[in-house]
């Protein structure tokens, strides 16, 4: 095959990949000028100061509250040598595996009105109240920022990592104390890392869907929700989604900002340093800190919902349970295996085309990360939607259906591909770089075809990366909830769309069985990844 000719078939494919995303983005930002004045005075008069002072209020709480539990924690354990401080670097990672919306439900069954505790201490210790009402915006801020602190301990964790000793040591040559040098120096060098992470965990609330459903606090997610399925208004949906679009880009623009600005000077030998000894009680407090965050995060969650599967053991019927586990694993599968080939292409053609075309078509077609679950079910279905109203209209055989994509599991699948094909993107790329260009040169000396090279050179040389890039689409798709619970065919439950149906009536003991199956699916490459950021 002619260089030509496999510049244009790059082009090509990398185009249909970016449309995949452009065309979703139109749908929903074109909604923007196409006012519609009795939708938007009922947005002004009854949804929009409510949507914007909640969500706000959101984002800010756990940004602060992310910050501070990922900056510490993540100060502890890459700086400091402490009881089971070799545990907790990589265990406090472990909250990425349990979904916001699980961790949500979990801490109202135990710390709500109605929960063990304050049963408890109404019928034995006569509070007649119990605990406090965590079920408002401070409780749902605690919950996510809980959930979410892991993205700003891990970049953290590096970028202090990577200072070596001696930064601190320059600090005390000054005249700094050891937490003073930690202010002053540590922070403003991790600044850009910190901030990072912050920004990634402030767009995974603006997206989330299940957390703020159980805690019925109403933020632009379930607004779209409730505009789509409740009012039966696509429009309202649309308009909806548009503002939290501009919302996430914003973010998006803030990160890649943020990313940018990642500058740092080593300090030689010194960046990989020794960890500093804690004696006394402050190595205690050190661990018990640790565990604190981690027991309430991962451990007392995972209890809870193992005492409650007890529970309702016996009256589980394990036949709809088994079918949600086979509906949640293949849509995975499939997922996963889809991001992978459609990633892999990509990798491939733009390796093969430098040209300020191609990178962009490719940037454009990791864009979906940044666009919430909700946000792209409303965009995917719209064209979808009249696609159908098109083909049924014009084609005689057709009309009579009611719909031909809509409500379809590869409709579905397409909105998934949308949503994680940065994932995939990334984790080829980075095996990409392993493999030298004199590989292709040699393979294409011999005569070997473009499609046998990607089968003998390609496959071999990064099916590590593919593997890496299944298994993240994987866990992020068995977790998913807005693409699933928004798109999926009729009476085509996953396990997450049961979470839902459970928890959105208060019965959070049925919905333990399908969270642990989640969390399960989760740990293994949350453990994985974790282990390897260690060595």
């Amino acid at each position: 095959m002619s260089a030509m000719n496999s510049s244009f078939l790059a082009r090509l494919w990398l185009s249909l990949c970016a449309f995949l995303v452009i065309i979703p983005l139109a749908v929903i930002v074109s909604s923007l000028g196409s006012f519609n004045a009795e939708i938007w005075q009922f947005l002004l008069e009854y949804e929009l100061p409510l949507l914007l002072k909640n969500t706000l209020l959101l984002v800010i709480g756990v940004g602060v509250g992310v910050t501070i539990l990922g900056t510490t924690t993540a100060w502890l354990t890459a700086m400091h040598r402490f009881p089971l401080q070799r545990f907790f670097a990589w265990a406090m990672m472990l909250p990425l595996a349990v979904p916001a919306y699980v961790l949500a439900f979990v801490q109202l069954g135990i710390f709500d009105y109605t929960g063990g505790i304050s049963t408890y201490l109404r019928d034995n210790l006569g509070f007649e109240n119990g605990l406090p009402d965590v079920r408002n915006g401070f409780g749902l801020t605690i919950v996510m920022s809980l959930t979410l602190y892991p993205y700003v301990y891990l970049l953290a964790k590096n970028a202090f990592g990577s200072m070596g000793v001696r930064a601190l040591e320059a600090g005390a040559s000054m005249g700094l104390s050891a937490p003073k040098a930690f202010v002053k120096l540590a922070l403003p060098m991790a600044r850009p890392w910190i901030a990072g992470g912050m920004i990634l965990a402030l767009m995974e609330v603006l997206a989330d869907f299940g957390a703020v459903s159980v805690f019925g606090y109403d933020t632009f997610t379930t607004a779209i929700y409730q505009a789509w399925f409740g009012f039966f208004s696509i429009d309202t949906a649309k308009q909806l989604a548009s503002l939290l679009i501009t919302l996430v880009f914003i973010f998006l623009v803030l990160e890649q900002l943020s990313r940018g600005r990642r500058r740092f000077e080593t300090t030689g030998r010194a960046s990989h340093h020794r960890p500093i000894a804690l004696h006394g009680y402050k190595k205690w407090l050190a661990t018990a800190y640790c565990a604190i965050i981690l027991c309430l995060a991962f451990v007392v969650p995972v209890v809870q919902l193992i005492l409650w599967a007890t529970a309702i053991w016996q009256d589980t019927i394990f036949a709809e349970l088994l079918t949600q586990i086979w509906h949640s694993i293949s849509v995975s599968l499939m997922a996963s295996l889809l991001v992978a080939v459609v990633a892999l292409f990509i990798a491939i053609s733009t390796r093969s085309d430098h040209s300020k075309f191609a990178l962009a078509s490719a940037k454009i077609s990791t864009l979906g990360y940044a666009i919430p679950g909700s946000v792209l079910a409303v965009g995917v279905f719209v064209p979808v939607a009249w696609l159908d109203n098109w083909l049924i209209a014009t084609l005689p055989s057709l009309s009579d259906a009611d719909a031909i994509f809509k409500g379809t599991l590869g409709v579905m699948l397409i909105a998934l591909l949308i949503r994680f094909l940065a994932l995939g993107v990334q984790s080829v790329d980075a095996g990409m770089k392993r493999i030298k260009s004199a590989h292709i040169e040699a393979a294409a000396s011999l005569g070997v075809a473009p499609f046998d090279t990607v089968r003998r050179v390609y496959l071999p040389l990064i099916k590590g990366s593919l593997g890496v890039a299944m298994l993240m689409v994987f866990v992020d798709t068995m977790k998913e909830m807005p693409i699933t619970l928004m798109m999926r065919p009729f009476d085509w439950d996953t396990l997450s769309v049961r979470i839902y149906s459970f928890t959105s009536e208060g019965l959070y003991d049925k919905a333990s069985l399908p969270a642990l199956a989640i969390i399960i699916a989760g740990l293994i490459p949350v453990i994985l990844f974790a282990k390897m950021d260690q060595k």
